[in-house]
């Protein structure tokens, strides 16, 4: 069952208030899931039992995505905002200095979060900042054409590509190497999740001019990539590995960008281990 969380966050405007959707279950020590720019925190139930077993899992909804609001006025949608939001969100709940795991932009997150101490681990899968300007450009370019067919698309033919799987790859195979063992409730639910994303256009822009190059001190990091990713291809990891030369770098053999559903035992793993 989700909840919602508020809290104040300073902004040059005076103080706001955020609002943070998300899904709590398990016990252990805590880890923070977060999803990529579109998504929402469904994309990690394919490992959320698993990791369940060993930890104290939170699943968010980043701001603007899923069931989270948009950031309010004085808030911008980019790293610098979102790694205090992210400090504020984790004082909420009363944890303290979590594991965290994150795909894609959400990929991001969790290194910044360890440059700045809010976390314990670091768990980075297919993680944005590490490409050319080029490869940046393309990224953007393929994100734009999924949210532009999300929203022209109605509802009735979302559901009826939904039910095959050719259909089901038609609306997923940029992130899935394997789109045909996603279910049809859930190809739904993520193309819906990414045309009402009302966080999708700030935070895309606000991601132009991304680069990751610092080294992430003193806690345990690691990078992951799947061999089939269509949208960050693997040889960035290869820069991931020389931004963060301590980060232990992991392939997952035959998984596309959105590797929790590919691979949910081999995604669990990685997490696990790092967190351990």
């Amino acid at each position: 069952m989700a909840s919602t969380v508020s809290f104040t966050v300073d902004s040059p405007q005076g103080l706001r208030t955020v609002e943070v959707s998300y899904e709590r279950t398990g016990a252990g020590a805590p880890l923070v899931l977060l999803h990529g720019i579109g998504h929402h925190r469904q994309a990690w139930d394919p490992v959320l039992r698993i990791l369940a077993a060993e930890r104290d899992v939170i699943a968010v909804d980043l701001p603007g995505f899923g069931a989270s609001p948009a950031l309010p006025h004085g808030l911008a949608h980019d790293r610098r905002t979102m790694v205090p939001v992210l400090g504020s969100f984790f004082e909420a709940l009363g944890v303290v200095r979590p594991h965290v795991a994150g795909n894609s932009l959400g990929g991001l997150l969790p290194l910044e979060l360890g440059r700045e101490g809010l976390a314990r681990s670091v768990t980075a899968l297919s993680p944005a900042g590490f490409w050319t300007p080029s490869e940046r450009r393309y990224a953007f370019g393929v994100l734009r054409a999924m949210r532009g067919a999300a929203l022209a698309m109605p509802m009735p033919l979302i559901e009826r590509l939904s039910r095959s799987s050719p259909g089901r790859a038609a609306l997923t195979s940029t992130i899935y190497a394997r789109p045909g063992r996603r279910s049809p409730a859930a190809v739904v639910s993520e193309t819906v999740a990414l045309r009402e994303a009302t966080g999708f256009r700030q935070t895309l822009e606000a991601g132009s001019g991304v680069t990751f190059a610092d080294d992430v001190p003193g806690v345990p990091v690691s990078i992951a990539w799947g061999s089939k990713d269509r949208l960050l291809p693997r040889c960035q990891g290869v820069r991931a590995g020389r931004a963060i030369p301590r980060a232990r770098l992991v392939r997952l053999p035959g998984c596309g960008h959105v590797p929790m559903n590919d691979d949910p035992a081999a995604v669990a793993r990685v997490v696990l281990d790092t967190s351990r």
